[in-house]
């Protein structure tokens, strides 16, 4: 029998948590037993004892745990989960359990009403001061040169039909955000908003690095603004550059005060120098994923997939 809501959950080195999860996944389940529910665990190359615990830990659900062969990441994680899932709907949900587990169930009755996606927006962050900004930041510029439906706090949690899922099994996306790729996908969408937890224990894989190659990625495989970037500077400066030349040619002839001067001309190498490392280097990141691309290598390999039903 098909589900009607596959959950996928990636884990990655979250022994601590599991415990704690899979009682919520239980009380969740019982608490709804009106509706079939199909757990779907994606280690993503775990070091710890994560895959273990899942399995000594009892659940009243079917789930299956599906083993990447090394850490690919979150959003290839997910697209693996995507890939094995077999519900009516599909949704996310973490480790850390600072989404709400009840979030499911109102994303589902929305979805019920003919939305093929619905969105989660977070109406409040329990990161530090830096990284709320940054969070902050980056929402902003992806709702401005992205697509301008990008919740303003955003988003990590959403529940799709089968119509998305099947888009997105077949174009399994290298190097790209998988919720800006649903987002830009169109169909009907719907938002709730709700309130983040704190993370109960451990710590977080969202490393800085992590955030900053979402942050490229989102730009690079989703909005053309960092080559036009490029193209306004460089029209920028010849502009500036022409100004400057008349300037200097019209008061050598008027005032003829000008000495020639190493630190002016330095500065200017240097200046223009960098724009042009910065624009090859922008212009770089297409070409590598372009490359990237090309060799058709996979966005994730799964070792292994083993699936338990009923309590067995």
């Amino acid at each position: 029998m098909i589900a009607d809501i596959s959950i996928i959950i990636p884990i990655y080195n979250e022994t601590e948590n599991i415990p704690q999860l899979c009682m919520q996944l239980n009380e969740f389940t019982g608490l709804h037993s009106d509706l079939k529910f199909e757990i779907i665990f994606v280690d993503d190359g775990s070091t710890d004892d994560s895959i273990r615990v899942i399995n000594s830990n009892r659940l009243d659900s079917n789930y299956k745990v599906i083993k990447l062969s090394r850490n690919f990441g979150s959003h290839p994680a997910l697209r693996a989960g995507i890939l094995n899932s077999k519900g009516e709907f599909t949704t996310f949900t973490y480790a850390d359990l600072q989404d709400p587990l009840e979030l499911i169930i109102e994303l589902y009755k929305l979805s019920k009403k003919g939305n093929n996606i619905v969105w989660a927006a977070r109406i409040n962050s329990k990161s530090g001061l830096i990284e709320s900004i940054l969070s902050k930041t980056y929402a902003a510029l992806m709702k401005k040169f992205v697509n301008p439906d990008f919740p303003s706090k955003g988003f990590d949690v959403v529940m799709f039909d089968s119509k998305i899922k099947e888009e997105l099994n077949r174009n399994i996306e290298s190097n790209s955000s998988i919720f800006l790729q649903i987002l830009d996908l169109g169909f009907k969408q719907d938002f709730i908003e709700y309130e983040k937890r704190e993370r109960t224990a451990g710590k977080s894989k969202w490393t800085l690095s992590k955030k900053i190659k979402l942050f490229v990625d989102s730009f690079v495989a989703f909005s053309f603004m960092p080559i036009r970037l490029v193209t306004i500077t460089g029209i920028t400066l010849f502009f500036i550059g022409i100004v400057y030349a008349l300037y200097i040619i019209l008061r050598e002839l008027i005032v003829g005060d000008l000495a020639p001067g190493w630190p002016t001309l330095i500065s200017i190498l240097m200046i223009c120098f960098g724009v042009t490392n910065i624009s090859l280097g922008i212009i770089a990141e297409y070409l590598w994923r372009t490359l990237d691309a090309s060799r058709h290598r996979p966005v994730f390999i799964i070792d292994e997939i083993s699936e338990k039903t009923d309590k067995t």
